[in-house]
């Protein structure tokens, strides 16, 4: 057994289990006819004036009665389950700068957008534009593949969906504080790998230090509280890379069993993205997933999301390795993908 000594036990709402939040409804949210109305009316100036959507404040974007809700929505995410969806707007691919408009404004009153890859794109496309994670300059959401459960590299994440799959393509939520309690009672010598740094690809999307991969634990506990960054196929490829070890077989065992817990249905919940819907995760306590998929057949009928990578001012500070992957720790300015030469900007298109 591991001689590691170990963070706490996660006690607190972000260890929850999938009883725990289908016997409650605080993590969905229905906007009534008024909000929907009143966030419509903030996003038509945008849609009928020329401005990019990536150069918006969040004063271009006006709510009243929502400005005071939302506060309550980032506290939920930042201190409760840490997943929030979102349901009663009505958007679709057909207009994608109004669902943008949309989308972007609201993430204004959660956080600061932040860039999603190597192009700068504050603004991203979820669809499968035909290639396959065999390619390591891929990402796998570029893809219908399953993506397996994951964190993204920033403090919360949104997605809206525009249309949702023919089959398939559903949303899993679970918590990695629930996963970290679970090794941590059953099996400790393996969880003590998962506090260790790996190495993790960064396909192809190299950053200022010029190393295609970086370092960094899967769990890192920093001024009491305990967060979890986790890319499993990126972890698993990055041995292809010049300088990176093989990963050992306890290395190995350790994230076969940090997966297949996640995979627990004891520990996720799954439900499908509607058109319109929104979904918001906290990626330092929650890991999301999405199911492999079949699209419609044209190009038009695919399954289609928008999403935001935002940094929340009043999130948890985390340590100085954190750098590796957000570039920054400074709370409120930190996360995304920072290439040199990237200038952020928010494409109406998946490119």
């Amino acid at each position: 057994m591991s001689t590691v000594e170990f963070p706490t036990v996660v006690d607190a709402p972000q260890a929850w289990m999938r009883v725990d939040v289908e016997a409650v409804t605080t993590w969905r949210r229905d906007l009534t006819t008024d909000q929907v109305a009143e966030i419509e009316a903030a996003a038509g100036p945008i849609v009928e004036g020329m401005q990019d959507i990536g150069c918006m404040e969040k004063t271009d974007f006006p709510l009243t009665t929502l400005a005071e809700e939302i506060p309550l929505w980032v506290d939920s995410l930042l201190n409760d389950f840490g997943f929030l969806h979102i349901c009663g707007l009505k958007t679709g691919p057909e207009n994608i700068r109004r669902a943008a408009a949309i989308f972007y404004g609201l993430g204004l009153h959660l956080g600061r957008p932040r860039s999603q890859n190597a192009k700068g794109h504050v603004l991203g496309h979820v669809c499968d534009l035909g290639f396959s994670s065999n390619d390591p300059n891929v990402r796998i959401y570029q893809t219908r593949e399953r993506q397996n459960y994951h964190t993204d590299s920033c403090d919360v994440a949104g997605l809206m969906c525009l249309k949702p799959a023919k089959r398939g393509g559903e949303s899993g939520i679970v918590s990695s504080m629930a996963i970290y309690n679970e090794m941590r009672t059953e099996c400790p010598d393996l969880l003590a790998e998962l506090l260790k740094p790996m190495h993790v690809d960064r396909r192809g999307e190299v950053t200022a230090d010029g190393l295609p991969y970086y370092q960094q634990p899967v769990f890192s506990w920093h001024k009491g509280y305990l967060s979890a960054l986790y890319a499993p196929h990126y972890i698993r490829s990055a041995p292809r890379l010049g300088g990176v070890p093989a990963l050992t077989e306890i290395q190995i065992a350790a994230l076969d069993t940090f997966d297949a817990l996640a995979d627990d249905p004891r520990f996720n919940i799954t439900f499908k993205l509607e058109a319109g819907d929104i979904l918001f995760v906290h990626n330092h306590t929650v890991m999301h997933d999405r199911l492999a998929y079949e699209d419609w057949g044209a190009r038009e009928g695919r399954r289609y999301l928008l999403r935001l990578w935002l940094a929340v001012p009043g999130a948890r500070c985390l340590p100085d390795h954190y750098k590796h992957r957000f570039g920054s720790v400074t709370v409120g300015d930190r996360g995304g993908i920072r290439v040199p030469g990237n200038a952020l900007n928010a494409p109406l298109v998946p490119i």
